[in-house]
This record gives structure tokens, C-alpha cells and sequence, in this order.
């Protein structure tokens, strides 16, 4: 997975098309094991007002549940739930019609002049291995075929949105009548991701490829630093590492929503509020522009939960 597909697959909606086009799986027996380590904060506001956010990683394995004891508590504690898109948008049929709406190609332009040589026999090569004959991809956008090629990669390994975190925790608030909301709309996180100007697109389609010939290591090390709660290796890996090679996408899909999501969340940490369970991609928690150092730097106290780092911030 490239360093930018790490966190663009961190679209909800992409996930919740990719889980919209899939059967239904059997849930897996839970093995008896070391349970993930959650990326938790717990935020207090106003009285009788707190909020926790929990970092997501929107593929799992179903042999990734049962969570921490602490995911547990913290849901159990919330009288609601808010993620980047509603539960109802993300189940919606009409996902993934807005999302091939967007990714269909209308400037009348031919993707192989858009690409350089080795590009494009790189794409010929994924489309022959994958049953998916180029011709097929010709009359889409840059980013939509690079994100398949990363989400194809990702489903290889047995990492599924249908086990995702999100998916997870949106049914267990259906189940037991929480309320849940979203902060931003599908439409909105579309528009995000058809934005990509034609520099960006290009070299997210070109790494999704070399990483195809590559192995699966870059995600298979997020996975794990996802499990073990190593906010330091998913800094380095998943966020710097865009901030660097991306600059201008990282500050749209991550700096720029933060900054809107900083107003709900606020209100949310009024008195009398209650407490929500806030629960996003983990890039959006990390770093100097996650939503934890953000809403710190604001005044509220802010902890990390987590009962097996043994102490560590």
C-alpha cells in the first residue's frame, strides 16, 4: 500500500463502496489472543461533558476482534456515537453510484497519454493478473484505479471493510439503539478525492503499482503498528511520510478536516453534552495536526486511554 493510498483507503467512503459491492461474510470464531491495543483519548469538556476518540483503521481481519477491554468501556460510557459519515450514508446503494460518477473520465482525454511508458505497462500487467483488462480502466480517473489497485492489495491480505473498525462499532450502536452521526457528508469526501490535481493522481496510480510488484509490506507494518497502538510508527509511515511527498493532499485530506471537525467537537464538550464516542481514521488523531493535539492546544485535558502501554504517552 503507497503512502498516500495509507491514507486516502482512510475514506469512509471508499470503504463503505467496497463494502456495498461485497457478500456478506460469516463472522470468524474470536481466538483466544492478545487483544488490539485502541489509539484512545478521552477528551473533558463542561460539566457532564467528555468526549473519546478512537483511531480507526477501516480494513481489519475478523481475527482483530475481540478489541481491548478499553474500546469496550468507552462505548459502553457513550450515550452516542459520531464518525466521518453517517452509518445511513454509508450503507446507501447510492455510494457507489456518486463514486463512479465521480471517478468516470469526461474531458474526452486517453489515460495511456496521460501516463508515462512504464506506467502503463505496469497497469496492463496488474489489469492481465487481475482479471480486470485495461480497457475496462481506460475511462477512469488516476486516483479511483490507483486506490482499487491499493484496496484489491489490502483484500489479498485478508484485510476487509466489512471488519473494519467503523463498520464494527456502527453495528454494535444499531444494536443497542445508540444514536450515531457523521461529520461530513459523502459528497463532500467525494469531492476530496476528485480534487487530486493531475501531478498527484498520476504518482498515486504509479506507487499503487510499484507496490504491487513490491509485496505487502507497507501494510502488513501499519496493520500491525495499528494493533499494538504505535502512534509513532503510524506517524512516521501512514502521515509524515504524505505530508512530505504530498503536501498539498495531506492539507486538504487531513489538516483541513480536522480544522472543521474541531467546531462539532467542541460543542459536543459542552456542559450537560454527555459523552460521545468519536470515531475516525487514525490519521486524523496523530501528530501536531491531529484533532488530539488540537483540541489540547485549546485547553481541554486530554489522556491517552490505554491499559497495556504500560505508561507510555
Amino acid at each position: 500500500m503507497t503512502r498516500a493510498a495509507s491514507a486516502l483507503l482512510g475514506f469512509s467512503l471508499f470503504c463503505g463502496v467496497a463494502y456495498a459491492a461485497r457478500p456478506a461474510a460469516t463472522p470468524a470464531a474470536a481466538p483466544a489472543y492478545v487483544p488490539p491495543t485502541p489509539l484512545l483519548w478521552k477528551v473533558s469538556g463542561g460539566k457532564g461533558a467528555e468526549l473519546y476518540l478512537l483511531g480507526s483503521f477501516h480494513l481489519l481481519k475478523p481475527d482483530d476482534y475481540p478489541l481491548s477491554p478499553d474500546v469496550d468501556q468507552a462505548f459502553a460510557a457513550s450515550s452516542r456515537l459520531l464518525f466521518e459519515l453517517a452509518p445511513e450514508e454509508m450503507a446507501s446503494p447510492a455510494l457507489a453510484t456518486q463514486m463512479m460518477q465521480a471517478a468516470i473520465r469526461r474531458d474526452g482525454g486517453q489515460l495511456k497519454e496521460e501516463l508515462d511508458a512504464e506506467t502503463w505497462r505496469r497497469l496492463q500487467a496488474w489489469g492481465a493478473g487481475n482479471s480486470m483488462p485495461v480497457e475496462r480502466l481506460v475511462g477512469l480517473k488516476p486516483w479511483f484505479i490507483g486506490l482499487t489497485i491499493s484496496l484489491t492489495q489490502m483484500a489479498r491480505q485478508g484485510l476487509d471493510p466489512q471488519a473494519g473498525l467503523d463498520r464494527h462499532l456502527m453495528n454494535l450502536a444499531a444494536k443497542a439503539g445508540k444514536p450515531a452521526a457523521g461529520l461530513e457528508s459523502a459528497s463532500s469526501q467525494i469531492s476530496m478525492l476528485d480534487g487530486m490535481n493531475a501531478d498527484e493522481q498520476r504518482q498515486l496510480l504509479r506507487e499503487a503499482l510499484e507496490q504491487v510488484e513490491k509485496g505487502d509490506q507497507q501494510s502488513r507494518r501499519l496493520h500491525d503498528a495499528w494493533r499494538r497502538g504505535d502512534d509513532v510508527t503510524l506517524w512516521r509511515d501512514m502521515a509524515s511520510e504524505m505530508k512530505r511527498t504530498y503536501p498539498g493532499l495531506y492539507q486538504r485530506i487531513n489538516v483541513d478536516r480536522n480544522d472543521a471537525w474541531l467546531a462539532p467537537l467542541q460543542q459536543r464538550l459542552q456542559d450537560g453534552q454527555g459523552t460521545t464516542l468519536v470515531v475516525v481514521g487514525a490519521l486524523h488523531l496523530l501528530g501536531s495536526d491531529g484533532v488530539v493535539e488540537k483540541l489540547r492546544a485549546k485547553g481541554y485535558n486530554v489522556e491517552r486511554i490505554c491499559s497495556a502501554c504500560k505508561g507510555r504517552p
